[in-house]
Formats: C-alpha cells, sequence, structure tokens
C-alpha cells in the first residue's frame, strides 16, 4: 500500500472512531435528559419460605427428581455401598475423592477414555433447594471434562449443605477459592429434534445424588 493510501485508510478509521464516539455520546445524553425515574432494586423473598433443615431438603429433593434425577438418603459412611448397589453392572467406576475405595479418576485421562468410564462419583460443594442443582467444584472433578463424558454421575452431599436458592448459591460461592465449577441439575437433556425430550444425548444418561 502506498504511504498516500494508507494516509487515507487511516483517515477514514479516525473520522469513523469520531463519529462513533459522538453518536454514542449523543445517545447517552438523550438518555440522561429522558431522567427515568430512581428505580430500587426489588426486595429478594422466597428464601425463607422454603423452610430450613428437613423442610429445605425436602425442597432440594423434590426439585431435582423434577429435574430428572434420582435423590436417595444414605448413611455419611454408605456411598460406596449406595453406588455399587445402584450400578450392579458397571465394569468401571472412577472418583475424584480418595475418601472412597474407587479407582481414582486420572486429571491427565484422554476425553475417548473418560466417555468409556460408566459411573464417575464425585463430592457436591452444597445443594440448591429452589432448582435442585448441586454445585460441582473442580477439586472434586478430577477433570473439567470429566462430570460430562462419563455415563453416569453420582454426587455425594452432605444435607446439611443445602441453601435455600441461588441467590444464597452466589453469596456460598463468594467464600469459593477455586475458578472453576458448574451447577449440575440432573442429567443431560436435548428436545431439538422434533421436539421430543431425549436424555443422556450429549452426556451423563444419569445423574444420582446421595445425600448424607
Amino acid at each position: 500500500m502506498s504511504r498516500k493510501r494508507r494516509h487515507n485508510a487511516l483517515g477514514r478509521a479516525e473520522r469513523s472512531a469520531q463519529n462513533g464516539s459522538r453518536a454514542r455520546e449523543a445517545i447517552l445524553e438523550a438518555v440522561r435528559r429522558a431522567g427515568a425515574p430512581f428505580a430500587p432494586l426489588p426486595s429478594i423473598v422466597g428464601a425463607t419460605d422454603m423452610g430450613t433443615g428437613e423442610a429445605l431438603t425436602a425442597r432440594f429433593m423434590a426439585s431435582a427428581q423434577a429435574a430428572s434425577a434420582t435423590v436417595r438418603i444414605v448413611e455419611a459412611g454408605g456411598v460406596e455401598a449406595a453406588v455399587r448397589e445402584a450400578f450392579p453392572g458397571a465394569a468401571s467406576v472412577a472418583s475424584a475423592s480418595p475418601a472412597w475405595g474407587f479407582e481414582q479418576a486420572d486429571p491427565a485421562a484422554e476425553a475417548s477414555a473418560l466417555a468409556r468410564l460408566d459411573v464417575l462419583v464425585c463430592p457436591g460443594a452444597f445443594g440448591v433447594a429452589e432448582n435442585g442443582a448441586v454445585w460441582l467444584a473442580e477439586s472434586g472433578m478430577g477433570s473439567r471434562v470429566a462430570p460430562f463424558l462419563a455415563q453416569h454421575l453420582v454426587l455425594a452431599l452432605d444435607h446439611s449443605a443445602i441453601v435455600p436458592d441461588m441467590h444464597a448459591a452466589c453469596d456460598r460461592l463468594e467464600t469459593f477459592g477455586e475458578g472453576y465449577g458448574a451447577f449440575v441439575a440432573g442429567p443431560s437433556k436435548t428436545a431439538d429434534i422434533e421436539q421430543t425430550l431425549v436424555i443422556g444425548a450429549h452426556g451423563p444418561r444419569s445423574l444420582t445424588v446421595l445425600l448424607t
């Protein structure tokens, strides 16, 4: 490109940027002149309506089951036995936690190997009664993709770690120092094809939540 053409191109770019800046300022000034009335943020309601203790646990179970998850209450030391009972024919069961006697999930495993995993057992950080979701922190996954590639996902969750709603869940997240995690609610679902609901098409075929 010649010096003259380059100079003209830079000039057009500068004029375009200036025009865009003037247009933006004109829009903002029009908004300021409109003087929209101040509207306070709405108050958060409903969190206390879910109760505490057993009532909160019951609400979580109902929400999780509505999302097609299976929920069972087990003893604190009964997670391993419950998993083997629920999946008696599983050839491969892995976990990201050393608390159970399963094979340890390999953080460096190839995606193809994780997709052949029958059952992945992960510790859930906390649950949300409002929608039955469980927060799964990265440290409990084994690898970031493992919970989404295993055939069946099992989350062990302390029933005392259930919060009422997503407002409380976001407050809880502020105490986590990890940079990645996911809310998991039910197995994967899609209804893109002929509006027919298909479960497990692009992720775990089932989700089981074991409440301890």
